[in-house]
């Protein structure tokens, strides 16, 4: 059953237009990977599907309701849980206190959250901002799960963390497909890691949808074309 749908959207900063029809679906339980070179509309394809910014054409659907006109709150409470690119831990506040700050009821609680990120447990009373930026990833993707949403997007959730913390949020990632069924949208440039849990891939190219393709289907030569330097 699908999920997300967006269907030719297009969007603007001022004057500027950055997005020029952008198709990507999700089903339930699906993990899809939204892939492309910089500066080529993923990030923008996901303020517009979180509310923060407008699209003007097209549409976005999720659970079947119009997500148009919405402001991102009432968004989110539709079952968006987003972990924003560049880490948005709020620093003042515990690592309990960021967890709970915008918990909701449902599966994903302390515990759960904590067992799958077993540090976050044992800083449970640190303050955010002293947590090393790792730490602080993984508080942020802990905090959207406490939201309890039936869509948890990541928009480069690794980008710029050592690879022993990348390895324990992927290992992460893969334990979310393989034990709850979250569908998930993943903003990464990591192909290696993407194939071993995306479904798909939807890769853009200059603010439109240039490729759909099964993960497995994903050739060297549609990377070297869509995706290298």
């Amino acid at each position: 059953m699908t999920l997300l749908a967006i269907d030719g959207i297009t969007a603007f900063y001022g004057h500027s237009q950055a997005l020029f029809g952008v198709d990507l679906n999700v089903a339930e339980g699906e993990v899809v990977a939204l892939m492309g070179r910089n500066g080529m509309g993923k990030t923008t394809t996901i303020r517009c599907l979180t509310r923060l910014l407008p699209h003007r054409d097209g549409t976005i659907r999720f659970a079947g309701k119009s997500l148009a006109g919405l402001p991102p709150h009432r968004a989110a409470r539709l079952g968006l849980g987003l972990v924003p690119e560049g880490r948005r831990a709020f620093a003042p506040l515990t690592v309990e206190e960021n967890l709970i700050a915008a918990a909701r009821p449902g599966h994903w609680d302390m515990a759960r959250v904590t067992a799958l990120f077993p540090r976050l447990g044992e800083r449970r009373a640190q303050r955010a901002g002293l947590l090393s930026g790792g730490e602080q990833q993984m508080l942020v993707i802990g905090r959207a799960l406490m939201t309890n949403p039936r869509l948890l997007i990541l928009d480069e959730a690794t980008e710029g963390l050592a690879p022993l913390i990348r390895a324990e949020i992927w290992a992460a990632i893969r334990r979310l497909k393989a034990e709850t069924g979250l569908a998930i949208l993943v903003v990464d440039k990591s192909l290696k890691e993407l194939s071993h849990v995306a479904d798909r891939a939807v890769i853009l190219e200059k603010g439109r949808t240039a490729w759909t393709c099964p993960m497995v289907a994903m050739t060297q030569e549609l990377a070297d074309r869509y995706l290298g330097v």
